[in-house]
């Protein structure tokens, strides 16, 4: 940006450049020079992974950072990317609080922290990795950071609703994106063949690479389409989806960070419900007579049961409330 500013003021006479130009570069080239400043003597006087980390929630603050992609806090934040970055336990930082740095690798850890500062890239695509409970999973800019309440509920089988997880032999995850609850189903249902769907071919070339590093490609088939556009007249045991859920206002306002991610995985017309209408509409089709739909849907609770007051919805209780995540019989369905 400082480049950008010198560039016009060496081709253009001071006559040229309007008063509030002027201000707006002297004001931006200072907050540079500032923030320069304090990253060069931070490299030169910090020296352990305290000072470090001292540093960086003391910078993550000032910016004003939003945190909703895997860290709760500037702290944790902070620690991640430094452990993170210094290939060190993530769960282990106090043993390591008065280690000293080396050069290079102070330098690493500051340019991290100040990418994370100056582009607002959330920390998932600064690493490429991103955590579900025990799971991690690679991730970039071609998916959304995996963040789901649907990932609790994994974790006891979706117990008291199906009460023999062994039996469930067919999985349909819906929105795949990064393959991650793809991942999760295939560990949670053993006997499970997942079929995994996204509309995107970059979402599920992330999902691929995912799939294989946990070995998964013989039970989980990732299938490019738009929800149930390319489905066979296969019938499933068990439908789940995350989809894109944010209305139209929330868009318009969302923090930068959540710009780095795809639109297309985000956002789901006015009200934040195109995507749920479109899986309500067609799901029973496509599940066994026993089937369950489980659907995240953010905050839309209250809209949902507007539209459809005759729909019996089972609200899940998860960490955030029961406002969050649905489940639904297939007799409970619209035909």
């Amino acid at each position: 940006m400082q480049n950008n500013f010198l560039a016009t003021l060496i081709h253009a006479s001071q006559g040229q450049l309007n008063a509030v130009f002027y201000a707006t570069f002297l004001s931006q080239t200072k907050h540079y020079s500032l923030k320069t400043k304090m990253f060069s003597q931070a490299q030169l006087q910090l020296h352990t992974i305290r000072d470090i980390l001292r540093f960086s929630v003391s910078q993550f603050n000032q910016a004003n950072l939003f945190f909703g992609h895997g860290s709760a806090s500037a702290y944790d934040e902070a620690a991640y990317l430094i452990l993170k970055t210094l290939h060190l336990p993530l769960d282990q930082l106090d043993p390591f609080l008065d280690a000293r740095l080396t050069d290079n690798e102070r330098k690493q850890v500051l340019d991290l922290i100040a990418r994370r500062i100056s582009d607002r890239i959330p920390a998932a695509y600064l690493t490429h990795e991103a955590w579900l409970g025990d799971y991690s999973f690679y991730v970039d800019e071609r998916v959304i950071v995996p963040r789901s309440f649907i990932a609790e509920l994994l974790q006891t089988q979706l117990s008291p609703w199906i009460t023999q997880p062994d039996h469930i032999s067919s999985v349909l995850d819906l929105c795949t994106g990064s393959g991650c609850l793809a991942i999760l189903l295939a560990h949670c249902f053993e006997h499970a063949h997942i079929d995994a769907i996204d509309i995107s071919n970059d979402a599920l070339e992330v999902a691929h690479k995912n799939v294989m590093a946990y070995g998964l490609q013989d039970r989980i088939n990732l299938i490019p389409s738009n929800f149930f556009s390319e489905l066979s007249a296969q019938r499933y045991d068990l439908i789940i989806s995350n989809p894109p859920y944010v209305n139209a206002e929330s868009m318009d306002t969302l923090p930068e960070e959540y710009r780095h991610e795809p639109d297309l995985a985000l956002a789901s017309g006015e009200e934040g419900l195109d995507a749920t209408h479109l899986i309500l509409q067609n799901a029973a089709q496509y599940l066994t007579p026993n089937g369950l739909l489980i659907v995240e849907i953010g905050h839309n609770r209250d809209v949902l049961e507007q539209a459809y007051p005759q729909i019996p919805f089972t609200w899940l209780d998860t960490s955030a409330g029961d406002g969050f995540v649905f489940l639904l019989n297939r007799d409970q369905l619209p035909d």
